[in-house]
């Protein structure tokens, strides 16, 4: 597993879809037993590198972090599919 100490899940607001996608990341590393990674949900302006091992976004925010390298970032189609977060999630952490 890839070494991803904190995930930090963007929005517009930093309120909305982020808190849902936290949550869901939450959800999906327990399913695969993985602790002591810290999720948190911001807006998409606290998004650079160094803030976090691992960015998540909706696909209509992907251009407001394209400064983060793509290795560090994980692209939603639809930020409510917890299957599509599982498998993008187990790619970047090498599962």
């Amino acid at each position: 597993m890839k070494d991803i100490r904190k995930i930090m899940c963007a929005c517009g607001s930093g309120l909305g879809s982020s808190l849902l996608v936290e949550m869901n990341i939450q959800d999906v590393l327990a399913k695969l037993g993985i602790d002591g990674v810290e999720v948190t949900h911001s807006t998409t302006s606290d998004v650079r590198p160094g803030a976090a091992d691992l960015f998540v976004v909706g696909r209509d925010l992907a251009d407001f972090i394209k400064e983060v390298d793509d290795d560090q970032k994980v692209v939603l189609t639809n930020i409510v599919d917890k299957d599509e977060l599982e498998q993008k999630l187990r790619e970047k952490l090498d599962l």
